[in-house]
């Protein structure tokens, strides 16, 4: 395992995270697995140095946040062994107050999350979406106060537009609070809008990259086929991904199959190894349901391409609409 800052923080964080999202409540999503099913996923992941989890609070209404706690409790001996990450913004509840990013729903929020989590602080507290109704100074100042109050060591953002987080970013530094370390954003080899405005952005402030999705929701690991298949469960029911990529982007798919062919390797490695090369980028978010996609994640570590191979890889790619800003 590769370890690295978190941008220009000093947090050390392992270069593959694990994200939590897939263990919950399938009464949410038909995918989820339970925490027994979660536990050998998260060991393994554990075992090969992962010490790097995202959750956020909405998942599974937060069992994905109950599971979390639990399970990395278990597997390491101490608090401080490994970086935990989560997320405000989503509905928490039915109460007008319940959601975005209000002082009064973040200092709420916070306090929901770390008891679900059991534990007295989180490392990485995320906004996990941009916040129409709430002045922007406000939400800074919330989350001073969290940070403050030891509660969270650090700030990051996710699914934000460029000038969304110019202008937070600024707030902060205006305020004298704490800026953002992090952007949690939609990238992957079939999506990649955030290279035009805010990795170029991430990288002239020291900001560190987390990629959510980073097979395009299985897209890159051959869950679904240009003619319609749909090999997995979240295959056949995660209607986001439907929304999120198109025809053409199976143009690339068969291209980075074609490379992980003559390189004798999943198609997913070869996905991940384009990202883990790309500027910015601290760590892909993966998800796992099954033990080898933590494998297949590890390994990619050490598959290192060609400038050739990369410009094989992006070739095929063409620009989209912004996407994934709504849900994740």
């Amino acid at each position: 395992m590769e370890y690295v800052r978190l941008g220009s923080s000093g947090l050390k964080v392992s270069r593959i995270c694990l994200g939590m999202m897939s263990y919950g409540d399938r009464g949410w999503r038909d995918w989820m697995l339970d925490q027994t099913a979660a536990e050998p996923i998260v060991q393994r992941a554990a075992e090969a140095g992962v010490i790097f989890f995202d959750t956020a609070d909405v998942y599974s209404g937060g069992v994905s946040e109950e599971i979390t706690g639990r399970l990395l409790r278990k597997t390491f001996p101490h608090r401080d062994d490994y970086v935990l990450a989560t997320k405000v913004f989503s509905p928490t509840g039915s109460g007008p107050n319940d959601r975005g990013l209000s002082r009064k729903h973040v200092l709420a929020a916070i306090d929901g999350s770390l008891r679900r989590l059991g534990t007295d602080y989180v490392d990485l507290y995320q906004v996990h979406r941009w916040d129409p109704d709430t002045p922007v100074e406000e939400t800074m100042a919330a989350l001073h106060d969290v940070v403050r109050s030891g509660k969270a060591r650090y700030l990051g953002a996710s699914n934000l537009l460029a000038w969304q987080f110019a202008k937070a970013q600024y707030s902060a530094e205006r305020g004298g609070w704490p800026r953002f370390v992090s952007m949690q954003s939609h990238y992957n080899l079939v999506y990649r809008e955030e290279e035009r405005e805010m990795i170029p952005l991430c990288l002239d402030m020291g900001v560190g990259v987390l990629s959510w999705s980073p097979l395009a929701r299985g897209l890159l690991a051959g869950t679904r086929t240009r003619d319609g298949q749909r090999r997995t469960i979240r295959a056949r029911s995660d209607a986001f991904a439907e929304q999120l990529y198109e025809e053409s982007d199976f143009d690339v798919v068969e291209a980075a199959a074609r490379v992980a062919a003559e390189r004798a390797l999943p198609c997913a490695q070869i996905a991940l190894a384009w990202l883990l090369q790309r500027p910015g980028v601290t760590a892909p978010v993966i998800g796992a349901t099954r033990v080898e996609h933590v494998d297949d994640a590890i390994a990619a570590l050490d598959v290192t391409l060609t400038p050739a191979e990369v410009e094989r890889l992006e070739a095929p790619y063409r620009p989209h609409a912004v996407h994934g800003l709504v849900q994740s």
